[in-house]
């Protein structure tokens, strides 16, 4: 894998908001091998983001408390980001949060639910970006600092767990296009807009129903979680000249 470096060859530095999920953990894994160092932001699960961080490629990664719904948490950790590396080249925001509720289900849909959907897939996304944006100014990266916002294809088609759930993706992919307007040209701004990705929550659903889904899908299966972490990279190190736009790996499942 081609190293990852910054114009003056130093290594990276990537914080992973949801580091400790089946695909926030690929996308730390991958972002170390690459050359990064990486800062496993987590919610809760801080023994988790340990084992993750000790098993990272290379050395000087982290595991930080990265709450995306407390700003004060954000704050904290901004500082902790400073003192430790004194900038951030790349922001994943990978945190994330849902519940399976049919889309005609509306009584399903509570207000605590909607706002929990609301607070941690589109204001924490925005919390993280506004906390760490003197940090992603300092950046290093040709190009500049790199937002990698975690979207779904789920604001395009309409189709996913939960209507708000849905809803909040394509909110995410608008606040994507609004602050790469905001934030240019020193900060670049990406969605990456995965379809069903086979992660191990994934695979422990009902058989019939994720093979109804890769049967929808005209390339015929599920995302795997490593496709989705280089697209990341990709986003990151590769695509220098292109900002708020959404980056599908979704095997062309919009297309049925």
């Amino acid at each position: 894998m081609t190293k990852f470096t910054t114009t003056s060859g130093e290594r990276p530095v990537a914080v992973v908001t949801g580091a400790t999920g089946g695909l926030g953990a690929q996308i730390c894994r991958t972002l170390a091998q690459a050359g990064c160092a990486v800062v496993a932001g987590y919610r809760s699960s801080a023994q988790a983001a340990q084992t993750l961080v000790a098993e990272l490629d290379g050395g000087d990664h982290r595991a930080l408390a990265a709450p995306v719904t407390d700003s004060a948490a954000l704050a904290r950790l901004a500082d902790d980001v400073a003192t430790y590396y004194g900038r951030c080249d790349v922001l994943v925001n990978c945190a994330g949060t849902t519940r399976f509720v049919a889309h005609d289900n509306l009584d399903g849909m509570d207000d605590v639910l909607i706002e929990d959907l609301l607070a941690t897939n589109v204001r924490g996304p925005f919390a993280m970006v506004r906390a760490l944006r003197p940090l992603l100014a300092k950046s290093g990266l040709a190009g500049g600092a790199a937002v990698i916002n975690i979207s779904s294809i789920a604001a395009q088609t309409a189709m996913g767990s939960n209507v708000i759930y849905c809803a909040s993706k394509a909110a995410l992919d608008n606040l994507t296009k609004s602050l790469a307007r905001a934030l240019a040209p020193g900060i670049r701004v990406v969605s990456v807009s995965p379809g069903l990705v086979d992660t191990e929550f994934v695979k422990s659903m009902d058989t019939a129903w994720r093979d109804e889904q890769a049967a929808r899908t005209p390339l015929g299966r599920l995302a795997d979680p490593q496709e989705i972490a280089h697209a990341v990279l990709a986003a990151a190190r590769d695509l220098r000249f292109s900002t708020g736009y959404v980056l599908p790996v979704d095997g062309g499942r919009p297309l049925r």
